[in-house]
This record gives structure tokens, sequence and C-alpha cells, in this order.
């Protein structure tokens, strides 16, 4: 086995990621403009590096073993980093680059924050281009890790020691209904709001939050409909009695689209804080740094939030 200080050509990693990636040695042969041999010489130097067959072949795919695995993310969060590194100039200027970044947004902070940012980077960083992805509560931390996501904005979460966060906003929730729902005319009771009909919001078909907590202290809400997105329910809402409680800040965005109202929800529910994360490997990287700053100033503008405290 190789003792812990043996040098590796850092260039071999490109192979390991390539053939990770691609399923086989012929696949990413052609990804890295390389032939098949030279390939294979470099991923038989890395297999004596690490003591391990690193890829076992199955069929017509090579799948890698627990050492792969184990090492993959680590490898690619290097790599991307070093790609970006060599894509900086000393005099970094945003109107050149030429990248493209992917961002975790809820639903409703997407549709906050997407058109005035994709207006901003228009003007600044027009060669950019963005992807805006949902990424599951519990994967997040995997996807910064191996690069897959660049940032992702969400609610207060438990994570790991080299993700970094920074407070953005304090939300809310509030109750959306037809301008002429009979509950509009007045304050919305809680009695009222328990016994309403409701419409829900879930994209992977988690319970609300709300649900939850309601469960605990021995309520709940009449759920008829479960909806993937807020604008479809508020659509729904807009034409129906039906009830929807959603975050204060699309409540706001929304207002003056659809003709619905907002009340104030009838429940002691704490507002909740926003953060934005990111790995620890993208904390330095000139390019990363300077998108980070143009979304965070995004959302807190479109939410009308000054600027918070790094946590």
């Amino acid at each position: 086995m190789a003792s812990p200080d043996s040098r590796v050509d850092l260039n071999l990693f490109r192979i390991l990621d390539a053939v990770y990636v691609h399923g086989g040695i012929g696949a990413a042969a052609r990804a890295l403009h390389l032939t098949q041999p030279a390939v294979t010489h470099a991923l038989n130097r890395l297999r004596a590096h690490f003591d391990d067959p690193l890829f076992v072949r199955q069929g017509n795919r090579m799948f890698p073993t627990e050492r792969t695995r184990a090492v993959i993310a680590e490898v690619q969060v290097h790599l991307k980093g070093l790609q970006a590194a060599s894509r900086i100039r000393a005099d970094f200027d945003p109107a050149v680059l030429e990248m493209e970044f992917s961002v975790g947004f809820r639903d409703a902070l997407e549709s906050i924050a997407l058109p005035p940012l994709l207006a901003q980077l228009a003007r600044s960083s027009p060669r950019l281009r963005l992807v805006s992805r949902r990424v599951a509560v519990g994967e997040i931390e995997r996807e910064l890790s191996i690069g897959r996501v660049d940032l992702v904005i969400d609610r207060r979460l438990p994570v790991g020691p080299r993700l970094i966060t920074d407070y953005l906003i304090d939300d809310t929730l509030v109750v959306a209904m037809r301008r002429e729902h009979p509950l509009a005319a007045g304050a919305l009771r809680r009695a009222d709001y328990l016994g309403a009909q409701h419409v829900a919001v879930s994209l992977l078909g988690e319970p609300h939050t709300l649900d939850v907590l309601l469960g605990q202290s021995g309520l709940f809400r009449a759920i008829r409909l479960v909806c993937q997105h807020y604008f479809a329910a508020c659509q729904v809402v807009a034409g129906s009695d039906l009830l929807l409680t959603l975050p204060q800040s699309y409540a706001n965005h929304l207002s003056g689209q659809l003709p619905i109202v907002m009340r104030p929800l009838p429940l002691r529910v704490k507002p909740f804080p926003i953060l934005a994360y990111w790995h620890e490997s993208r904390q330095h990287d000139q390019a990363h740094a300077w998108f980070r700053g143009q979304v965070i100033d995004i959302i807190r503008g479109a939410t009308g939030t000054s600027a918070g405290g790094r946590t």
C-alpha cells in the first residue's frame, strides 16, 4: 500500500473523475481527448497508489469500489476548484466571466430572486450561465460537497463544519384566500382557520412543517389539495374557498399578481430564518464569492431586508 507521504501526479485524478462520471475507460478517453491506453495507464498508476482496483467491470460499465466512493467527492471538489482558479485572472472582471453556477432554491425564493438576479447578471456578467435546482434537505451537504450545486438558499438546517452559512432574512407564514372569501371580511380567527379547507404545497411529498406542529398539539387541517408549487396553489386559491398558508416573502410577491388577499396566520409560529449555504472550498474563490454576493444582495433587496451577519 502507498505510504501516507507518497507523491502522486494530480493529473491522474482527472482520469479517476472521468472514469467515475462516464462509467468506462473508452468514454473517459473521449471526454478527455486522450487515447484509451493512456487512460488505462493512468488508472493503473492510481490503482498502485491506492492498492485498490478502484473500479470493477460489470457488463459494459465500470463501477466504483468502496475506496473510490470514499474519495471521489473530495476529488471532484478540488478538481472543480482548480478549474475555476485557472479561469480567474488576478484582475478579476465579472464582465468576462464564462462559468456556470448552480443554485438550490426553494420554490418561493426562486420566483422572488430569479427575475432581478437574471437582470443584474445580464448587465454585469452577460456570459455567465445560471441553473436553478431543487435540492432535497437531506442532500444539501452532499450536493455542495461534490460540487453539483454551488450555493443553496434554504431554512436553517443542521450541517457539518465544512459548510459555511450566511443569514439572509427572517420569514414568517401568512394565509392567502380569494378576495371575496367569506373569511376575508375581518381578522382571521384560529377556529375559522382550523375549520376551513386548505391547499398545501409539497414538491417531494413530505408533510408541511405546520401540520407536524399542529399534530403535536392534537390539531389538524383539512387538506383537500396538495400542489407542487406555490404559484399553482395561489391560482387555485384565487378561484376557490381553499386557504393557502405560505411564506410572507412570497405572498407579498404574489399579492399584486392575483386576486387574493393575505391575513396573518392565527397560530403561534416563530419566524424562520433563511440562510445561504456553500462549501468551504468555495469560500475564497473570487468568482464564487462575487456570485454569492449578487444572490444574497438580490434576496435581501427583494424582501426588504438589510444585510445580516455571518453565522
